[in-house]
């Protein structure tokens, strides 16, 4: 299941007030400081969102503003562009900031996409009030004081015209004008989710000095500057100093045009692609974190098919602005993810692209006397699950939500398990229909009833529902049973068998329970499915299970 790329609830996915919180924007036309080194220093003070602003832009800036970007990646800090939102299109920038007469939010939103950060400038109450904020994500309000690098300013609102418009807006306010590290605390407690800057750094004595003051009051934490990575060999060379050595089924390690692999009886061979912003979030999960995932879900397919790791092969597509020591980290992840289940790392690549991505494969040893398939069930057969369910999906909405009382969700989102030591169990009894649950219960029963032919029963009756899950469901106030049909990525194994040996089986895996029965086909894969559980399929066709 990748249920990241479906989500467009904006505020709580950008988790906006922290983004908002020091904003910087550059100055085209600071006499000493350079856009570039603006930028850097903020960014190492701690800067949170960086504003690209150069009112007499041309292409020939084009080159000032890609550096400005990848700087900007590089430290995963989101970069806006002021006023072209065409610009901020043709640079893959994370938004724009809109004045009010620049083009509308509506069309910055049709042009950017619904993740692009929005935000238009405001000045007093009556301005909000007839501004059009269904599309964006806040709202600059301003000057607050008096400012010299904006000459066709507004006149100065004051603390208590930007209390007014706090309360009166039903997006974040970023206050802008005149601010620095004196002020910038009577900005908060207005009620200012951020406070936007720039001659405090730009044309400061000590610009260095003078984003740090600003960063303290805002309660950001300093940042070392780091570059992209640049050195494909170099890199290698860390990569394969991290993962195990290779032995077992590789004869010939990680180095050479190819790898060469002793002799397999089954080989089983399975793949699978993750891409940032559709499979995981850098903002959301640690590099080492993504890492050790990627493993555990690939392999989960070994486990589904009741094989033994073998070998693992890793293809990068890294971006330029993405530093070593992230690669690094994720590679700490994929080693960790292979010492936990067996294996080695056979190779992989490394290539320059335009967003960063994994397509892992990896091939194990099957077992000697079955393979098990979606299309072995049969009327008469119970449909069992080897483990709760719906975790993983709450923990994704805590994590969008930024909330923190259920951590135990949140790590079943971060750290699935490849279900081996419940594939042995089941291998031992013969169990011939098997899959893992990636797509959601009611995603991957549908696989299994097309495959096989039947027609599913859910009973939710029987679902065992965890005490996290429980509390979770109880504290936003959904479904738990829908959470567990329409969830993914909780990689439990999903089987069908006769109820008489599942009885033997669940002695064995105490967590296992029946979510269901396979009947006669009747026309409908899922017989009682409620119609607002959606499956959701990457060529964007989500629609309702049939």
């Amino acid at each position: 299941m990748r249920f990241l790329a479906k989500i467009v609830d904006k505020a709580r996915l950008l988790n906006i007030h922290q983004i908002l919180r020091f904003y910087y924007i550059t100055d085209a036309d600071a006499p000493l400081f350079s856009t570039l080194r603006q930028v850097e220093t903020a960014i190492a003070a701690g800067a949170t969102v960086v504003q690209y602003r150069n009112k007499s832009f041309s292409l020939k800036d084009m080159a000032e503003v890609e550096a400005v970007r990848k700087v900007c990646n590089t430290h995963n800090v989101p970069f806006i562009v002021n006023d072209h939102i065409l610009l901020a299109k043709a640079v893959n920038a994370d938004g724009v900031h809109l004045g009010q007469a620049d083009d509308a939010g509506t069309l910055a939103r049709r042009v950017l996409g619904p993740d692009a950060i929005i935000g238009i400038s405001v000045s007093t109450p009556e301005e909000l009030a007839k501004t059009d904020l269904s599309c964006c994500d806040y709202v600059g309000c301003g000057p607050v004081f008096a400012t010299a690098t904006k000459p066709d300013a507004h006149p100065v609102v004051g603390l208590a015209g930007l209390k007014t418009v706090v309360e009166k807006s039903p997006v974040p306010v970023v206050a802008i004008g005149g601010i620095d590290a004196l002020n910038a605390r009577s900005c908060f407690e207005c009620g200012a989710a951020g406070v936007s800057v720039i001659s405090c750094i730009s044309r400061a004595e000590d610009p260095k000095a003078g984003a740090e003051a600003l960063a303290k009051v805002c309660g950001c934490s300093h940042r070392p500057l780091v570059s992209g990575w640049n050195d494909e060999f170099g890199l290698i060379e860390k990569i394969l100093a991290l993962c195990p050595d290779s032995g077992g089924a590789v004869r010939v390690p990680p180095g050479d045009d190819a790898a060469l692999l002793s002799p397999i009886q089954n080989p089983v061979i399975t793949t699978d692609t993750q891409k940032e912003g559709v499979h995981f979030r850098r903002d959301w999960q640690a590099p080492d974190e993504i890492g050790q995932k990627a493993v555990a879900i690939t392999f989960s397919d070994l486990a589904a098919s009741y094989a033994r790791p073998l070998a693992l092969f890793v293809n990068l597509s890294v971006p330029s602005h993405m530093p070593d020591r992230d690669i690094e980290a994720i590679y700490q992840g994929i080693s960790a993810g292979i010492k936990e289940y067996g294996g080695v790392l056979g190779g992989g690549n490394i290539s320059s692209g335009s967003a960063f991505s994994m397509d892992l494969f990896a091939i194990g040893d099957g077992h000697p006397d079955i393979f098990p398939l979606r299309a072995n069930a049969r009327p008469g057969d119970g449909l069992y699950v080897t483990g709760p369910l719906g975790l993983a999906r709450a923990g994704l909405d805590c994590l969008r939500k930024k909330e923190d009382r259920f951590p135990d969700l949140i790590r079943a989102f971060k750290y699935p398990k490849a279900r081996f030591d419940a594939a042995d169990v089941l291998a031992s009894f013969g169990v011939a229909c098997v899959m893992d649950i990636s797509d959601g219960l009611a995603g991957d029963a549908v696989h299994i009833a097309a495959a096989s032919v039947v027609s599913i029963t859910f009973d939710s009756s029987l679902f065992h529902i965890t005490p996290a899950l429980k509390d979770y469901s109880a504290v936003c106030g959904v479904d738990p049973a829908w959470m567990m049909l329409a969830g993914g990525e909780d990689y439990q194994l999903l089987f069908a068998c006769r109820p008489e040996t599942f009885a033997r089986i669940q002695s064995l895996i105490p967590e296992a329970f029946a979510v269901g029965h396979c009947g006669l086909f009747s026309g409908q894969f899922i017989t009682n499915l409620p119609g607002d559980v959606m499956s959701y399929q990457h060529g964007g066709g989500n629609k309702p299970y049939l």
